[in-house]
């Protein structure tokens, strides 16, 4: 009997890939950050494969770098940088996320994680410190031009509320999971697995309509 052929569903290489924080930053001061952890969620209804790439191999350690993700969980994965000396301050280094169905060898999505390391977190606290200033003057500038009685045309784009709801589910996914030691975030702001996992399948459904415009 002729077995039917199940047809595919997925194109190569469109599958949201969902790994969080979107960046590593190493300081080179403070030995607590030369390790850290990227955490890679699967919201779909079917099983992962995974593999990580780095541009630069010889400069980290990955723990776990291939593997599985069962559907609707998520996996941690341990990130060790090795050779922090002065002349790789500000080189960003690049990991890569391959994902695939199980059953198949063909890569369904891809993301990149930056990584860099930098001398000191009080010099970049500064940095984000003015950055804040300028995005705040920015939307400043922004609100008064939108309010000036003109009649503009609507521009085609996302809506402001899947804007912000693409927002608040990356700032939950980034937040703390329940039970992470050493964590400076209040533990009322210390998400479960679960509820990431929702803010994660939220993400991706916000990502495709966002494609779709």
């Amino acid at each position: 009997m002729h077995q039917q052929k199940r047809q595919p569903e997925l194109v190569e290489g469109n599958l949201p890939v969902f790994v969080f924080p979107t960046e590593l930053i190493f300081y080179a001061d403070d030995q607590s950050t030369h390790k850290q952890v990227l955490t890679l969620y699967n919201p779909y209804e079917f099983a992962l494969k995974f593999k990580v790439l780095c541009t630069t191999p010889n400069k980290y350690v990955v723990a776990d770098a291939a593997g599985a993700v069962k559907p609707q969980c998520c996996v941690d994965i341990v990130i060790r940088h090795r050779d922090v000396q002065s002349c790789h301050y500000g080189v960003k280094d690049k990991f890569r996320f391959q994902v695939s169905e199980q059953s198949q060898r063909k890569a369904l999505g891809r993301k990149e994680v930056v990584a860099i390391l930098l001398p000191s977190a009080k010099e970049q606290q500064k940095e984000e410190e003015e950055k804040r200033i300028k995005e705040h003057l920015t939307e400043s500038l922004f609100f008064e031009q939108s309010f000036q009685p003109e009649n503009r045309a609507v521009s085609s784009g996302p809506s402001f509320l899947t804007v912000f709801l693409g927002v608040v589910c990356i700032a939950a996914l980034m937040l703390p999971t329940l039970g992470d030691a050493g964590s400076l975030v209040p533990l009322y702001l210390h998400l479960s697995v679960n509820q990431k996992l929702v803010a994660a399948y939220i993400l991706g459904l916000i990502t495709m309509a966002i494609l779709r415009t």
